[in-house]
């Protein structure tokens, strides 16, 4: 059987992921909204989070576009293949963009049927919450292995040697790591714009609880979770899925001109190269099972419901990547005077997986509420909101230790079995379960927005209570997403950084070269530079945020009355206020101006993300072109190194941040001192929330894509420097 023949079914099974997208998307709009008042909720955040979708991709569109121009220009004049790398940056592009556009459908239509089945049962609530963050997962992986697997086949046919195809491949990678870039800002500074919006002037100076209906700002906080967490986090993964592969796919064709491989009619030599095709399309089938054994009952364990499905896709994935490995690949072969085996491979695959859990098992230990980092935040609150912050950044700074050295033994391991391809299919084999693992990291959002849809709704005290055991149950996965997703990052920037030096014909990277050693020390700088342009934007933004919350709350008498009457009835359950109190409150019901929030943060954080961007695409352009290979090669080895380190730092800090103001929500004692929801220490807590806000959701995860697209940038860039 012919390589053709055979290659066909990777597109195929990404179109078995596409459609499993679709079944449960019309599964999803069959389950009901609930109550009028719930559907105009809904509605109100669909129509918010759709504007900004649309919004963002016109200023995409004309990125995209100036970019496609400037590669088909090059081709045009240099005569050679830069204008298909235009036709795959625009597919990349594409795809990224859809992969956000579907994960944003599916959870704000997800959103009020979750908190609608969560007035039935826990288990009913998950299982709508799941089949929306499944969506979004298979949408992701289905897009990827599509796109890349009908790519390769197509230019597979031209007659092309198998290196041209390679690089002309790598514009599919440059265009998803674009648009995610982009989505990542934008969609941090849009969440936590609103976020610190919502918080400040409601909760701190208003003293009104979280998602209040009267809070100006509470359905573009809403907007902001699918915004931020489902559009950019889906576009982020995207990305890491499909640079993983062409960075595999890159260094594996270093293999061709082995005799094992040169020999195989299977694949007319390429099995190194198509290995991580098939390992990916095999994830999207063990995604898909793995989805079918996440149930619980009622009064059951969401925690370890979750666990099972995407234990079921990780055994059946190592159990599929044995067989395809060996079947794949030769029993041993030799390159460049090291020994290779075909179990060597698979074992790579294995450090990837452990590696990927160990991280994220490490970052929930210093991000779980309760835990002994977390409640050393918790004491420092008492003396105020400044020894909260040095606490916050104390931890965060601390967690850095155990993932490096997790990293460490990743490395070295993965190369032991495998050299620098083993490196590389550690990373595909981190990401191979994505569809399960980003079904996962969506349900928390949906969850999320169910909880508020709740409180605005005025439901029973019990819905409230399910959605946000299914919101805390969507926090923890969301850490151990965020430490796959940083384990992964820093893997697939390995992988692409060694394509990068195999392409520009690099042997090594001397840092006693002064050149070197300047574009270590560059790049190096750039993730704190690019940490503070994103963090800059995220204040600018929520300045103009608390100004309008400000402006509404002392304009508009019906809250200024409503305000009033709910300072006046502290501590009293509502049914208990005097008829003419409930008549003052009812009587600001929809008077709040949301519309207006939205717009504003929206406009911010389109405005703001274009610097960043600008930033992770220009560097290494400017860098390779004006210092040659070598400094390029230091920026990429400095970038990787500091922003490994401040992506997991910011990210922990913040989350630990995040949860340390949940424990005084919950009630916390502190030196035999009961502190609750209200008090000076729960102030200060919120105070280091805020801090953590666009440390965890805009410039952490942000440098996860800053270091990846540069790498890429620089592989697409590589045949001509």
């Amino acid at each position: 059987m012919d390589i053709n023949t055979l290659m066909i079914i990777i597109p195929v099974i990404g179109i078995i992921g596409l459609l499993f997208t679709v079944w449960k998307s019309a599964w999803v709009n069959k389950q009901e909204e609930g109550t009028g008042k719930m559907v105009k909720i809904g509605e109100a955040i669909r129509e918010g989070a759709m504007a900004f979708l649309k919004a963002e991709y016109k200023v995409l569109a004309i990125f995209v576009v100036a970019v496609a121009l400037l590669l088909g220009w090059s081709g045009a004049t240099s005569g050679n293949s830069s204008i298909l790398i235009m036709l795959s940056f625009i597919l990349g592009a594409f795809s990224s963009g859809l992969a956000g556009f579907i994960g944003m459908k599916a959870a704000t239509r997800a959103n009020t049927r979750t908190t609608h089945a969560a007035r039935t049962s826990l288990g009913r609530a998950l299982e709508v919450a799941f089949a929306g963050g499944a969506v979004m997962g298979l949408g992701v992986v289905g897009l990827g292995v599509f796109g890349l697997g009908a790519l390769f086949l197509f230019y597979s046919n031209l007659g092309w040697d198998i290196d041209k195809v390679l690089t002309v491949i790598t514009g599919f990678s440059f265009g998803a790591s674009s648009i995610a870039l982009f989505a990542r800002v934008a969609g941090g500074i849009y969440t936590k714009a609103a976020d610190v919006g919502a918080d400040l002037v409601g909760k701190v100076e208003a003293g009104i609880p979280e998602d209040h209906p009267l809070n100006p700002a509470t359905i573009a906080d809403n907007v902001g979770d699918n915004v931020g967490d489902v559009a950019g986090m889906g576009a982020d993964l995207f990305e890491s899925f499909v640079g993983s592969i062409v960075g595999t796919m890159v260094i594996g064709a270093a293999f061709i001109k082995v005799s094992e491989f040169s020999g195989d009619t299977r694949f007319g030599g390429l099995n190194a190269v198509v290995l991580p095709l098939f390992l990916a399309s095999i994830g999207i089938l063990t995604s898909i099972i793995g989805t079918f054994f996440v149930k619980v009952k009622e009064g059951g364990n969401a925690q370890k419901s979750l666990n099972m499905g995407e234990i079921v896709a990780g055994v059946l994935m190592l159990i599929a990547t044995y067989l395809v490995v060996v079947q794949l690949l030769p029993a041993s072969w030799s390159h460049n005077g090291v020994e290779y085996t075909s179990m060597g491979v698979f074992y790579a695959v294995i450090i990837g997986l452990l590696a990927g859990f160990g991280i994220g098992y490490i970052t929930e230990y210093y991000t779980g509420t309760g835990t002994k980092p977390v409640r050393e935040i918790v004491d420092n609150s008492v003396t105020g909101a400044a020894t909260n912050i040095i606490a916050g950044l104390s931890v965060g700074m601390k967690s850095t230790v155990i993932p490096i050295f997790i990293l460490a033994a990743a490395i070295i391991g993965a190369h032991w079995a495998a050299g620098l391809y083993g490196i590389a299919i550690a990373a595909v084999g981190m990401l191979s379960n994505t569809g399960i693992q980003l079904a996962v990291d969506a349900f928390g959002p949906i969850c999320d927005n169910a909880g508020g849809i709740a409180e605005m709704a005025n439901l029973p005290k019990e819905v409230r209570q399910r959605t946000d055991s299914l919101d805390a149950v969507g926090n923890t996965t969301a850490a151990i997403g965020k430490g796959f997703a940083i384990g992964s990052a820093a893997l697939t920037a390995l992988a692409l950084f060694s394509a990068f030096m195999m392409t520009a014909g690099i042997d090594a990277i001397n840092i006693a070269n002064p050149v070197v050693m300047a574009g270590l020390f560059l790049g190096g700088m750039l993730p704190f530079y690019f940490s503070a342009l994103a963090m800059s934007a995220v204040g600018e933004a929520a300045m103009d945020m608390i100004q309008e919350v400000r402006r509404q709350f002392n304009s508009i008498p019906e809250l200024k009355a409503a305000l009033s009457v709910m300072k006046r009835n502290e501590g009293k359950e509502q049914e208990d206020w005097s008829a003419a109190d409930q008549k003052i409150f009812d009587a600001a019901e929809g008077k709040a101006e949301h519309a207006k929030c939205i717009e504003i943060s929206t406009k911010a954080s389109i405005r703001e993300m274009v610097v960043p961007g600008m930033v992770a695409i220009l560097s290494p352009v400017i860098v390779g072109f004006a210092g040659g290979a070598e400094m390029l090669g230091g920026l990429l080895a400095g970038v990787t190194v500091t922003g490994v380190l401040m992506a997991i730092f910011q990210s922990n800090a913040g989350g630990a941040w995040d949860n340390a103001k949940k424990m005084f929500e919950d009630g916390v004692k502190i030196d035999g001192v009961m502190h609750y929801k209200g008090s000076d220490t729960h102030k200060a807590a919120v105070v280091g929330d805020t801090v953590g806000d666009p440390f965890k959701d805009t410039s952490g995860p942000s440098l996860n894509i800053l270091l990846k697209l540069m790498s890429v940038v620089a592989l697409v860039i590589a045949p001509f420097i």
